[in-house]
């Protein structure tokens, strides 16, 4: 896998945008600005044992609406993650639908997905079965990737933030502990070499990012259950790689930390 990760580097991927730039307006049409005065996710593929991507519906707190009643969780959907499964299945034989589907935390269907995506989890709430419903699926060997994660009052929208995240955390994992992510863990390995995370390319968020992680039984010598980007948004890349607004060095970095994120977990 190493010598393959080797074989499709950076080359590889900026010749992929090629492609998703060429797709990129179709795509758009399904994107964050399709959905003035709506939120209503599309219909979901039906299961069928080929891998699909997930991503959580929730109901945000206050302040976790964008213009037109947007909730919180449907920023980027699903364009940056079908542009992610575009590049899954070019580097990978992974094999994946490049349609999106979507689940709320407390529907049985979560446990068909080894991986869910979460974004803007400072307006994320959970229902006492959402986090019973979120905490056996990590417990299960399920992966929870968190993404598009901001300071509070980002660009003055009220709320936000760490401690709201980490206290709907505490419902699902009460003795959780969020580690600090280091450059030698094997998430940072699992197909591609990411050598640096300090300093990692932002596409709008000031400041450098962090990553942290929930470990089961907070060993972090043990399975990573969780990935937790703050104080950046790295799908922004995958949305906005088809239309030209960042440069191709960092959208590579960034489709090259969504494909490791996703080959870990579904191998962990």
């Amino acid at each position: 896998m190493q010598a393959h990760s080797r074989y499709v580097g950076a080359r590889t991927l900026i010749a992929l945008f090629i492609v998703l730039a060429m797709s990129g307006a179709a795509l758009a049409q399904f994107g964050f600005d399709s959905f003035r005065g709506s939120y209503r996710p599309l219909p979901n593929v039906p299961y069928d044992g080929q891998f699909t991507f997930v991503r959580v519906r929730y109901n945000p707190a206050p302040g976790g609406f964008w213009p037109g009643r947007r909730p919180s969780w449907i920023h980027g959907y699903p364009l940056a993650e079908r542009n992610l499964m575009r590049i899954m299945n070019e580097v990978s034989l992974l094999g994946a639908h490049e349609e999106i589907n979507t689940v709320t935390l407390d529907d049985p269907e979560l446990f068909k997905y080894p991986i869910a995506y979460i974004i803007e989890v400072g307006w994320w709430t959970v229902t006492d079965r959402e986090a019973a419903g979120l905490r056996a699926y990590l417990r299960k060997g399920g992966f929870l990737f968190v993404d598009d994660f901001k300071p509070p009052g980002w660009r003055g929208v009220p709320g936000g933030g760490w401690e709201p995240f980490e206290d709907t955390m505490r419902r699902v994992l009460p003795d959780v502990q969020f580690l600090d992510m280091a450059p030698g863990d094997p998430v940072f390995h699992a197909f591609f070499e990411i050598s640096g995370i300090d300093h990692f390319p932002q596409a709008y968020v000031a400041g450098d990012p962090v990553f942290r992680g929930i470990f089961e039984d907070n060993d972090r010598r043990k399975r990573l259950m969780a990935i937790i980007n703050y104080n950046t948004d790295v799908s922004q890349y995958w949305e906005w790689s088809g239309r030209g607004f960042r440069p191709f060095d960092q959208t590579n970095e960034a489709y090259k930390l969504g494909v490791n994120y996703m080959i870990y977990g579904l191998t962990h």
